[in-house]
């Protein structure tokens, strides 16, 4: 059972007998800021020429050379294998960029309407912007996971997939556009932040990859992820 699935059902039985939130008070606003996150490529530290070697190695005969030598090419944050087309090793760059969120410390009035740790959470809508982007690649689809303080690898179990950013073309900027749930998504991210007293990671999730005769990704893209939620009786 995973980490959500367990919480809920404790919420679940504390909200049938807990006396959560008294029945006069009025609808809250969860203010939560706009989340930002950034695809940096220069934070892969990958040194192109070694690079462009690595990914024209003929891996047909040693197809575990890719996964052993990719640190070569790239300092942290990469994986490599060898292509079942090209017979050449691909160079995964990976993203994992964490957030905290902590919805008490931003919004203490919230202890004041219930007499439990947990409230009713309506989700209103979830956004993504790209505000700027430089990067010389499109980006692969994203994903946006939430997960305990402790976790901040979208690979880890007890990281949630809730939605996901459609790839983004190279130069391009993106306004506020809906985010596409996970079948999940939405129950989940209800769950997390219905424990309001407890901070929780957003983190969000990706692979960049290059193959062979395609060159290094350069530039920067910048964006935000907006959570519109409300707490009500």
């Amino acid at each position: 059972m995973t980490y959500l699935r367990a919480l809920a059902g404790v919420l679940g039985l504390c909200a049938a007998g807990c006396g959560l939130i008294s029945s006069d008070v009025t609808t809250m606003p969860l203010n939560i800021k706009p989340q930002m996150f950034s695809v940096d490529t220069s934070s892969w530290n990958v040194n192109s020429t070694v690079a462009m070697t690595y990914l024209g190695y003929d891996c047909s005969s040693t197809p575990m050379y890719c996964a052993t030598a990719v640190s070569n090419a790239c300092a942290a944050g990469c994986t490599g294998s060898c292509d079942a087309t090209s017979q050449t090793c691909d160079l995964g760059l990976d993203l994992a960029v964490v957030q905290k969120i902590d919805l008490l410390s931003s919004q203490p009035e919230l202890s004041t309407i219930a007499k439990a740790p947990i409230v009713h959470v309506t989700i209103d809508s979830l956004t993504y912007t790209v505000s700027d982007n430089s990067l010389s690649v499109d980006t692969p689809m994203l994903t946006i996971y939430v997960a305990p303080l402790t976790v901040m690898d979208p690979n880890d179990p007890m990281a949630e997939a809730i939605g996901t950013i459609a790839p983004v073309p190279h130069g391009q900027s993106v306004p506020a556009t809906d985010m596409m749930y996970t079948d999940n998504g939405k129950a989940d991210l209800v769950t997390i932040m219905g424990s309001y007293m407890t901070p929780f990671n957003v983190i969000v999730g990706g692979q960049v990859l290059v193959k062979n005769g395609e060159p290094v990704p350069t530039g920067k893209l910048d964006g935000s992820i907006q959570i519109t939620a409300h707490a009500a009786p």
